[in-house]
């Protein structure tokens, strides 16, 4: 049976420090780091996102600065807000939580953000930072999902082989990069990649970013894997309730794998616990 990686463990410890390293910087330089979250719209779910980012924060002993703007705001509007953010001494950190409405583009407000702000770690800047090895800010999933992973493997990633399961900028990509840096070899699979079972039987490493719940079945998982599940689906069971599960059929998996996290419980709580981090980051970036 497969060793349970507990992310709100993991989690706790890294807030922990976080707190520890803003009190010290309070007291050097007499401003707390501030982090910016703008949301449009009132989707419930993102709502509920939001408000555990500031309460987050604050136990942090960060400033946290929320706004939020109506769905029907403008592009030009809302690139404005996060201009006028950049420029804020106090904010070292925005995020402009996602989705946004259809009828703005998502790509030219996250570029609108200073990269040295962008705490997501998506800008274009950023993202090609990561791609050619230089320090910046690393979008906050695939990062808590790398530091799970040394510490599970004792830091012996190299040579090992990793299979993400996923393509997308916020996760699959800056995930695979991750996995470069520590010396892995890396397969990138998808929705249309051939033989996918195969191939994920012949990793030390599964990733699994995919977006399907319970896609990943046991007999993917080679013995010994260590398996890192990103999804978060809700399903409906037979009485008419609803269950949250990952990408990865947990239980079956669970016999198979070295250790596996669980959905919830796993890579969730590190997401926040990494976006404190990086506003820690930007915060140094701003004020050596």
């Amino acid at each position: 049976m497969a060793t349970i990686i507990d992310g709100k463990a993991y989690a706790a410890k890294l807030r922990a420090s976080v707190a520890a390293e803003v009190a010290e910087l309070k007291t050097t330089h007499r401003i707390a780091p501030g982090l910016a979250v703008v949301l449009v719209g009132s989707d419930p779910a993102s709502e509920i996102y939001v408000g555990n980012k500031g309460k987050a924060c604050r136990e942090a002993g960060m400033e946290s600065f929320d706004y939020r703007l109506a769905a029907t705001v403008t592009q030009a509007e809302l690139i404005a807000k996060v201009e006028e953010l950049n420029k804020d001494a106090k904010v070292h950190g925005i995020l402009v939580q996602l989705p946004l409405p259809k009828h703005i583009d998502e790509s030219a407000v996250i570029n609108a953000i200073d990269p040295n702000k962008d705490v997501d770690g998506f800008h274009v800047i950023n993202a090609g930072r990561l791609a050619t090895g230089q320090d910046g800010l690393v979008p906050c999933t695939p990062l808590g999902c790398i530091m799970m992973l040394k510490d599970v493997l004792g830091g012996e990633l190299a040579g090992k082989h990793a299979i993400v399961l996923g393509r997308s900028n916020i996760v699959g990509k800056p995930m695979a990069q991750l996995l470069l840096r520590e010396n892995c070899t890396v397969t990138i699979a998808h929705s249309r990649t051939k033989n996918l079972a195969a191939l994920s039987q012949s990793a030390d490493i599964v990733i699994a970013a995919i977006g399907k719940p319970e896609f990943v079945q046991a007999e993917w998982i080679k013995n010994g894997a260590v398996v890192i599940d990103v999804g978060i689906n809700r399903i409906m069971l037979t009485d008419g309730s609803k269950k949250l599960v990952g990408d990865v059929a947990f239980a079956e998996a669970a016999q198979r794998a070295k250790a596996i996290t669980p959905v919830p419980g796993g890579v969730g709580p590190m997401t926040i616990a990494c976006l404190l981090a990086n506003t820690v980051k930007a915060y140094k970036m701003q004020i050596p």
